[in-house]
């Protein structure tokens, strides 16, 4: 710890556990108690149950999980390959030498912000966004799964590309530079040099992606199909008629899928840390 002291490291840990408890396990805590009420009328659940839980991983509930897993999978395949793209991209347009011009500076500036700018739009301007342009030829995708994931890649590709661009700043240039001094192509350094050198943020960033489309909403709502309903729009239905426990149960689903597809990423990008 950067606290040296020990009555310093007891008033961290205090600060720690007094912000962290009532504002991010205590709602957890909560859901996880609301999935196994079958009552709540006191300060505790009572009627303990499992039965909310046999329905979420049943029937459409579980269609909905495999959809949200297939939809954070597709977004993040495509907004880790356009995110790392565009900074691959951006950091060639930028350079680093004194024979980069300032127009090519400027667009590779102009670049990142054009990337970055979904962080900026709410979400759903973006869904809007997305309706509006491929609801009209010459490319219609309104009505087909294909228009989620699409809408999902745009939200968050600015992820992938931050972490593939903050990366590449840190990234040593002696690498690529003894590679083409041995007479390898560009290509080849690409692909067998900073690629593995990348690996690791390349891993993170796709987990934050994935992670970041199981729990999207606000879009998926302007735009899924009755055939692919995701999740997350599966829990708004539950909890609007009605049924907390149920969309309690389901919340901890989405929770747990997540948290696992997190953890065999991580364990990616340890090993390709260690390389």
């Amino acid at each position: 710890m950067l606290v040296h002291s020990r009555k310093g490291e007891w008033a961290a840990w205090v600060l720690f556990f007094v912000l962290f408890l009532p504002l991010f396990a205590l709602p957890l805590l909560v859901i996880v108690a609301a999935s196994f009420a079958g009552h709540w009328s006191g300060a505790f659940p009572s009627g303990l149950t499992g039965e909310h839980y046999a329905a979420a991983t049943r029937g459409e509930s579980l269609q909905a999980l495999t959809t949200s897993l297939l939809t954070a999978l597709g977004a993040s395949v495509v907004a880790l390959a356009a995110g790392t793209w565009a900074a691959l991209a951006a950091a060639a347009l930028k350079g680093r030498g004194e024979g980069t011009t300032r127009l090519a500076r400027l667009c590779g500036r102009t670049l990142d912000t054009l990337f970055m700018l979904p962080v900026a739009v709410p979400s759903v301007v973006v869904g809007l966004a997305v309706l509006v342009a491929f609801s009209k030829p010459p490319m219609i995708l309104n009505g087909t799964s294909t228009i989620v994931v699409l809408a999902h890649a745009v939200l968050v590709t600015a992820f992938a590309h931050q972490s593939v661009a903050a990366a590449l700043v840190r990234l040593d240039p002696a690498y690529e530079q003894a590679a083409a001094s041995l007479g390898a192509r560009p290509a080849y350094v690409l692909w067998r040099v900073k690629l593995p050198l990348l690996l690791p943020s390349l891993t993170a960033a796709a987990g934050l992606c994935f992670a970041l489309s199981m729990g999207e909403l606000s879009a998926t709502m302007m735009l899924y199909p009755p055939d692919w309903t995701p999740l997350p729009v599966r829990i708004y239905a539950a909890t609007d008629r009605g049924a907390t426990f149920t969309g309690a149960a389901l919340a901890v689903v989405l929770m747990t899928a997540t948290l696992l597809v997190l953890f065999a990423v991580s364990r990616i990008r340890t090993k390709a840390s260690y390389r």
